[in-house]
């Protein structure tokens, strides 16, 4: 008898993980639930004006190989391109100044860094002395400004880790995991001693490891469309949201405001909040777990400025903004880092507001956003105080934080999981679309490998009568 699988969220994980499971030796029955009324989480795009823009990833990190490899194996791969511009700024009380040489954060160049203007003097030589610190003996999980702030100082934590890495979770970086975010930054210290050695190494270790960052020519939503034409509409549930899982013989229902579905293997791809409020019957345990997992609001600021603009725009792709500095976190040039012809002379960008910290901003009318976030790059870039056309899309409760402690929780939260329930997403091993990805093709391997061995069993059963 064919398996049935439910697949609760048709973002990217659960398109991928529905995807594999139909694509298997032996395929599920599978059906997707969808609470929204669209498809594909945050790779999703908006109209601003006359361009289709991105409102969630622009792209993908390549070095994670998972969603770049399905983009091939979806078709993609000759529709791949990588950024037009590299390199970024910092926003600094005297405008924008180049970051130099990092990996993830970490300056890498030693003469890069005693010259750079964004620190002080002072600054700079307390971070040089990570070169000559002790390293800390091993003591479990710490938060990345704790680790940032004994190794590299108080002032590159402010200007450089916060910003870069804070920034990629909408979060506050001591408060966020280093085991669950960034464990390179503890094997350098453990193994060389040294966080600006251990960036020095690392890009040694990879001179010609390609580009960084890929997207499909079209746009990340045309992932989202491959997905979705390789599993079949007809399987995906827009605008129905699941409201509760109970056990149900050697499976599961489904409940949902039409009716409830059967299922003998359930993947969770929703966020960790949703995930809990569904298994409040079925693993108690589990649910108080993922409802401790805290999220952040977040909002883009979606700008389209006149023609003739567009050379105001720096080559590079964009500036990140330390705590409190300016209404914005960073600011991304999207017609320097993905040109199109349809941008034609006009500077294009994109900037992100809210995050741990600032989320009431994320709700403020739209008005006021554009205009602060506006005003402020008029300030460092010979760009007019308001756009032609701009945009605010808010994404609350979007960005999950993996506090101190993070790995552990998961351990419980799957360790209390009923077998044949797994939980996926971006609120558990990674935000990143290739983690998503990733975390999809395992969950659907688990769930064949428990199919089959409940095959097995049920044969064994029959020969023993």
């Amino acid at each position: 008898m064919t398996a049935r699988v439910v697949v609760v969220g048709a973002g990217v994980a659960g398109l991928t993980a529905a995807y594999r499971l139909l694509r298997a030796e032996e395929p599920s029955d599978v059906t997707v639930l969808e609470a929204d009324g669209v498809l594909g989480g945050k790779l999703r795009s908006v109209r601003v004006g006359d361009l289709e823009l991105e409102a969630g990833p622009d792209s993908f990190v390549a070095r994670k190989p998972w969603a770049v490899e399905l983009c091939r194996e979806l078709g993609l791969g000759d529709r791949l391109e990588a950024p037009a511009a590299s390199g970024a700024f910092v926003w600094t009380d005297h405008g924008l100044e180049r970051i130099p040489r990092t990996a993830l954060g970490v300056p890498a160049g030693l003469s890069e860094l005693l010259t750079w203007k964004a620190m002080s003097r002072v600054g700079r030589f307390r971070a040089l002395a990570d070169l000559v610190r002790r390293a800390r003996p091993p003591q479990g999980d710490e938060s990345i400004g704790s680790l940032a702030r004994r190794r590299l100082g108080e002032e590159a934590t402010e200007v450089l880790i916060g910003p870069l890495l804070g920034g990629l979770h909408a979060g506050d970086v001591d408060r966020l995991s280093v085991a669950a975010t960034f464990p390179e930054l503890a094997r350098w210290e453990r193994d060389q001693g040294s966080l600006i050695r251990g960036a020095k190494a690392a890009l040694a270790a990879a001179p010609d490891a390609g580009p960084m960052f890929l997207k499909p020519r079209d746009g990340t939503t045309a992932l989202i469309e491959a997905l979705v034409g390789s599993i079949g509409r007809e399987r995906i549930r827009l605008a129905e949201p699941a409201t509760g899982i109970l056990a149900a013989g050697t499976g599961f229902s489904v409940r949902t405001g039409r009716g409830e579905i059967p299922a003998d293997r359930v993947v969770l791809a929703a966020p960790a909040f949703a995930a809990s409020g569904l298994l409040e019957d079925v693993a108690p345990v589990s649910a108080a777990e993922l409802a401790a997992i805290p999220y952040a609001s977040t909002g883009v600021a979606l700008l389209v400025y006149p023609e003739g603009t567009g050379d105001a725009l720096p080559d590079a792709t964009g500036f990140v903004v330390p705590p409190g500095r300016a209404p914005m976190t960073a600011c991304t040039f999207l017609s320097r880092k993905w040109p199109r012809p349809e941008y034609g002379t006009r500077a294009v960008v994109r900037c992100f507001v809210g995050g741990v910290g600032a989320e009431e901003v994320v709700d403020e009318p739209e008005e006021e956003i554009v205009a602060a976030v506006s005003r402020h790059i008029a300030a460092v870039l010979e760009l007019p105080d308001r756009p032609s056309e701009a945009h605010v899309e808010r994404w609350h409760r979007a960005m999950p934080q993996y506090e101190v402690g993070h790995r552990e929780r998961l351990a419980r939260i799957r360790d209390s999981l009923p077998p044949g329930i797994f939980v996926i997403g971006g609120g558990y091993d990674g935000v990143g679309v290739p983690d998503c990805v990733r975390g999809a093709n395992l969950a659907a391997e688990a769930v064949l490998s428990h199919l089959a061995e409940r095959s097995a069993g049920s044969e064994r059963r029959e020969q023993v009568r």
